[in-house]
């Protein structure tokens, strides 16, 4: 049993983070101190009144953990990743993890290009969004792209028998790679000094381009007007609805202007708003002095929460997440940990940021505006909150009447957390399983794993299931804490062959982990949701969903889900395995330098046939490196087919 009192007398007095668990284990609280002695006692020397939320906490915390830090600059760090990790219960959590797409320019590329992504990375390319409106990201650009005639294809280097693509003989790219390549043989944008005027035209249009996501479009907004009056007169309605919808991306990429003031920067303006049963924080974005949108979320914490903590914890786990933070951040009131968090941001935007409440002139009367906005926006916000509930409530009523009291022996929840598995493969090859995992509605894409199969050899699905269950909770049994939260039941991607495979896999573990309950998805002939199936005392019984429409859709989309997350993952395994050369196998040939003979001479039979003096012709070839090739091919026993890349 964890002895209270001898693991207080054990603590430092130096910043750290503290970690409380309950009798599971399972972390239900992280915090921050700048004396881990005096924080931690703090909650088990609770006054006569202590607050209800403190109270409830203590009353569960069996053990607790403490990580010491240098400064309390490390402890805020370290509070929020762990925070991140294990989304403790007694914490106020950020309850939204939407991955919305970004618009890319490469700027670090000579001809730089645009196109979507939904992953941000630090590698020195320009980032804008993430934006809600994904039809909107398409059409802008689509747009800029056939506007500025942009180079599409991801090439850097340019052969001198280079091929132009589809897109220039579509007059959608001006064969960049042809002219370029008429400049040399191997020609590497990065060394090489490239016709001026080529140069300048191209980075006239990404200027134009980057102008427009800064919010600066009103100059390509006109001409899209003027061209779309021009369509209309001469009845060529289509190409005229084209350029509206150009526009209206436009507008909802760059957001509606509310409010034009003078000096003032890019800004952010956070504040809570209290809603009647939970809490919600909202942002108003501030850009070039427009107040241009506003996004709320909803935050997991106690109604006796006071706001500056809401909106202190709110900034911490928000902007330490987003690939652009604003120089400004204004609040309603002055924050008791501004300085910190400022130097926490600061260090990750590598820019100075600012926390403050605005007192006076322009920045006063924006925060003004977006408090008098918020008082409005609560209504929204409760009236949503009360359907997203109701449907919350129906749907776990709806599992417990199906299938927890007649079939399962369920304890009746409002929210029911599922885990559901796929195989996928070609032909028996690079088998891979996927497991997804939803609370109630919610998917909870950061408990999604993914497993290659490892044990079995050829096509076989129902023995890949039951090997990759076996290994996720033999992972939980280890105390592996990425697969500690178990499921209150498992919806296999099937019926009862799939069922049976799931059963398996949980029998080998055994204990109370053998008794999760397993649901069938059987499908249609359209591989459609038709039914959910169960196997009780050794019989096989389906229960029809079409009367159950909530019911009904709600299994379609696990299924769907958990399928697209294993064909995700196996054609990205396919991708990789397919680009494997028999180079990799040759001493001091990496990646880069196998890419490096691919592109000079097309295919590996050509690079076997190459001398020395040809190899070392390619660049970062050494003599070392050709004569390895020369040496592996010669004591190769390969036949031509086998080396023969595609």
């Amino acid at each position: 049993m964890f002895d209270f009192e001898e693991n207080l007398k054990k603590l430092p007095n130096s910043p750290g983070v503290y970690i409380h668990k309950d009798k599971l284990g399972q972390v239900i609280y992280v915090g921050k101190a700048i004396s881990l002695r005096k924080r931690v006692r703090q909650y088990f020397r609770l006054p006569k009144n202590p607050d209800a939320k403190v109270a409830a906490m203590v009353s569960h915390i069996a053990e607790f953990e403490y990580i010491t830090c240098a400064t309390e600059m490390e402890a805020l760090v370290l509070e929020n990743n762990l925070i991140k990790k294990y989304m403790p219960k007694y914490n106020i959590l950020l309850r939204d993890d939407k991955t919305y797409p970004y618009i890319k320019v490469t700027t670090k590329e000579d001809f730089p290009r645009i196109f979507k992504t939904r992953y941000f990375k630090q590698d020195g390319n320009r980032y804008f969004g993430p934006y809600s409106d994904v039809k909107a990201v398409d059409t802008v650009v689509e747009l800029l792209n056939d506007r500025f005639l942009l180079k599409r294809c991801s090439a850097v280097r340019f052969p001198q028998d280079s091929r132009v693509c589809l897109n220039y003989h579509i007059q959608k790219c001006k064969g960049y790679c042809q002219t370029l390549s008429k400049m040399g043989n191997e020609v590497c944008l990065d060394d090489r000094v490239v016709d001026n005027r080529v140069k300048e035209k191209y980075l006239e249009g990404v200027q134009n381009a980057l102008e427009l996501l800064n919010g600066k479009g009103k100059k390509l907004v006109a001409e899209l007007k003027s061209e779309m009056e021009g369509y209309a007169e001469n009845l060529e309605f289509e190409k005229a609805k084209l350029c509206r919808d150009q526009i209206l991306a436009i507008n909802n990429i760059n957001e509606t202007q509310r409010a034009t003031l003078l000096n003032v920067k890019d800004t952010d303006i956070v504040m809570a708003v209290r809603g009647e049963r939970e809490h919600f924080v909202a942002v108003f974005f501030v850009r070039d002095g427009k107040l241009s949108g506003r996004e709320t979320f909803s935050m997991q914490a106690e109604i006796t929460d006071d706001s500056q903590r809401l909106v202190s914890e709110f900034i911490k786990q928000y902007y330490s997440g987003q690939p652009s933070i604003p120089h400004e951040i204004l609040v309603a009131k002055e924050l008791d940990d501004a300085a910190l968090i400022e130097e926490y941001l600061t260090s990750i935007a590598g820019k100075s940021i600012r926390i403050y409440r605005a007192q006076k002139g322009d920045k006063k009367a924006l925060l003004d505006l977006a408090i008098r906005d918020s008082i409005e926006m609560t209504k929204n916000i409760e009236e949503k909150h009360i359907r997203e509930e109701e449907r919350r409530r129906n749907l776990g009523t709806e599992v417990y009447e199906a299938f927890g009291k007649a079939y399962l022996n369920l304890e009746k929840k409002e929210e029911y957390r599922i885990e559901s598995y796929d195989i996928s493969n070609t032909n028996g090859v690079d088998t891979v399983g996927s497991m997804v995992v939803f609370l109630g509605l919610t998917p909870v894409k950061k408990d999604y794993r993914r497993f290659k199969v490892k044990t079995v050899i050829g096509q076989d699905d129902y023995k890949s299931l039951e090997e990759i269950v076996e290994r996720r909770f033999k992972r939980a049994v280890e105390g592996d804490q990425g697969f500690k939260t178990l499921p209150d039941m498992i919806f296999a991607d099937g019926g009862k062959g799939q069922i049976t495979a799931v059963k398996k896999g949980l029998d080998k573990i055994g204990g109370e982990i053998a008794k999760i309950p397993v649901i069938g998805m059987a499908k249609d002939d359209r591989h459609r949701t038709r039914a959910a199936v169960i196997i009780q005392d050794g019989k096989y019984q389906e229960i029809e969903l079409s009367s159950k429409p909530l019911l009904f859709r709600y299994f379609g989309t696990v299924q769907e889900e958990v399928h697209r997350f294993a064909i995700d993952y196996h054609n990205n395994l396919r991708g990789k395995n397919a680009f494997k050369s028999v180079l990799d196998e040759i001493e001091g040939i990496g990646e880069k330098k196998r890419n490096a003979l691919l592109t000079y001479f097309k295919n590996v039979a050509d690079i076997r046939k190459a001398s020395k003096e040809e190899l070392c012709q390619v660049n970062g070839i050494t003599e070392k490196n050709a004569e390895a090739i020369i040496s592996f091919f010669q004591t190769s026993n390969q036949t031509q087919n086998e080396i023969i890349e595609k």
